[in-house]
């Protein structure tokens, strides 16, 4: 009896038939639920985040492409504006070695009309002063032969053709000092 009585004493560790298969029958009610609600809605987040994620390294891939070709695009106008200031730079050193060239052509053609300019002058005061110088010479020509001869020449007609002969006289003879 005592084994009866302690058969009949339930045993807190094992579980009772009945609640293990009420037990069991939720649990398999709880996995259909899960599987046939929360199931889809984890599936439908994921493939959410998935297709945020692409689209976003997608968006991210066109971005670097953009900034790629927009780099490259400024590297050509760069080497373009590089090749440009080249150009400019060259033009204006040709520019400017024409430039010289003119002002020195033109400084050239100054300092030649300057020469000129001067060389005329100076031949015309030469023909000045030969002028004066004969004028007296032939006034101290005529001076001296008053003297020599001890009459005044008073006929001018008669004086200037003296002064010439003396004058022609002298050009024959051809002095060493004389400048033409």
């Amino acid at each position: 009896m005592t084994l009866i009585a302690a058969e009949e004493q339930l045993n807190p560790l094992v579980p009772h038939p009945s609640e293990m298969i009420l037990g069991g029958v939720v649990f398999l009610i709880i996995l259909f639920m899960v599987w046939k609600f929360v199931t889809p809605r984890f599936e439908k987040a994921y493939a959410d985040r998935t297709a945020a994620i692409e689209g976003g390294l997608k968006e991210a891939a066109e971005a670097q492409d953009k900034a790629k070709a927009a780099l490259d695009e400024y590297t050509q106008k760069l080497a373009e504006a590089r090749h440009e200031a080249a150009r400019i730079r060259e033009k204006a050193t040709e520019q400017g070695a024409a430039i010289i060239a003119e002002l020195r052509a033109e400084a050239q053609a100054e300092a030649r009309r300057i020469v000129d300019q001067a060389q005329t002058q100076i031949e015309a005061e030469r023909q000045q002063v030969l002028a004066q110088l004969r004028t007296e010479i032939g006034d101290l020509s005529i001076q001296l032969a008053d003297r020599i001869v001890g009459e005044v020449l008073d006929d001018e007609v008669r004086q200037r053709r003296i002064v010439e002969r003396f004058l022609a006289e002298l050009e024959e003879q051809e002095p060493v000092g004389e400048v033409r």
